[in-house]
């Protein structure tokens, strides 16, 4: 088997661990074991995987409403993740964040926002407090591409630009804002267009591909971390689903999604893999792993203790320092790793 392949690997299966999770997260939602929304990121797992490959662990991503996929891409675990949709108290944000507000800051993955567009000016304060303090952490925030509209959007970029923080840009162009097509919403489509405006770099390229998803966004992550600025980077793809799960989709034609699928990020990578010399029995096995993961996510979801009412006041005000402690307590009681609790170890 090829270098390739064996670099490939990992990756797709990550990409098919982000589908399936989707896919029965989409299951569990029909149940009614998942509450309030819930956005899929079908079709774009490339973009999630390729870019968490290119940045170092202690890296900042910060990711609007469609975060499942980030999360899982940096790590957080499927058991984790599930149990947060479900609102349990071992999920990564206590079960009180649910699908839109996923939180795991432990992997530097700070959220999971459902304002459209605010976000981007929180993420380029992370990148503000990192040069800051002489950190050498690169930011990384995700949008749509209708957030390019929203005034915190401008705001991001332009103080990002202007300060040269260390920070990229990255607009998941799935070319549908809600149930609205890009040529109703953006007058100019492509929407590099807008770097120069603000003194930074831009890229713009498919994301179907995860290794080009990886070199690419490498290429500006470095140049972030290097203190050369921030860029703005717009990757097209196309997200199978409809925006969420209330929305069936029948503003597209059965024409254009099977035109898409063409470009599904899950079999080009397989095809990849097979041309470089992995074996169908290799990635079956590989699909068969990631399936008992998943099982494996959807039973301790369903087995464990709902939310707290106590959690949900916990954080309104910074705890004492015995409240933290039985915080952390509580936390490893239901198989959550708190913030502290690497240093409580060392005590």
């Amino acid at each position: 088997m090829s270098a390739r392949a064996d670099e490939l690997k990992p990756l797709f299966r990550q990409m098919f661990l982000i589908r399936r999770f989707e896919e029965e997260s989409a299951r569990a939602y029909a149940q009614g074991k998942i509450g309030g929304f819930l956005h899929l990121y079908i079709g774009q797992e490339a973009i999630a995987v390729g870019t968490s490959a290119a940045l170092e662990p202690d890296d900042y991503v910060v990711q609007t409403y469609r975060d499942h996929g980030i999360a899982l891409a940096r790590g957080t675990s499927a058991r984790a993740a599930m149990a947060e949709l479900f609102g349990r108290a071992t999920g990564c944000s206590r079960g009180l964040g649910g699908s839109m507000h996923m939180f795991d800051a432990e992997r530097g993955f700070l959220g999971g926002h459902a304002i459209v567009g605010g976000h981007v000016a929180l993420a380029a304060g992370a990148a503000f407090k990192s040069k800051y303090v002489g950190e050498k952490r690169v930011t990384v925030c995700f949008f749509g591409e209708g957030a390019t509209n929203i005034g915190g959007f401008h705001e991001g970029l332009s103080l990002a630009g202007l300060w040269k923080l260390p920070i990229v840009f990255v607009c998941e162009n799935n070319e549908y804002s809600m149930g609205t097509p890009l040529h109703r919403t953006l007058a100019v489509e492509d929407v590099t267009k807008k770097a120069p405006g603000y003194g930074m770099a831009s890229d713009r390229f498919e994301g179907h591909d995860v290794l080009l998803v990886r070199e690419r966004m490498g290429k500006a992550i470095e140049r972030a971390r290097k203190g050369e600025g921030p860029t703005l980077v717009e990757i097209r793809t196309y997200r199978f689903r409809g925006h969420s799960m209330s929305d069936p989709g029948k503003y597209r034609t059965k024409e254009e999604l099977e035109a898409r699928k063409k470009k599904d990020p899950i079999p080009f990578a397989r095809a990849a893999l097979e041309k470089a010399g992995a074996s169908a029995e290799e990635l079956d096995k590989i699909e068969d792993e990631v399936e008992q993961e998943i099982t494996d996510a959807l039973h301790f979801a369903d087995e464990s203790a709902p939310a707290s009412e106590d959690a949900v006041t916990a954080f309104v005000y910074a705890p004492s320092e015995a409240a933290r402690r039985a915080a952390e307590v509580d936390a490893r009681a239901n198989g959550v790793a708190g913030p502290h609790a690497a240093a409580d170890a060392e005590e």
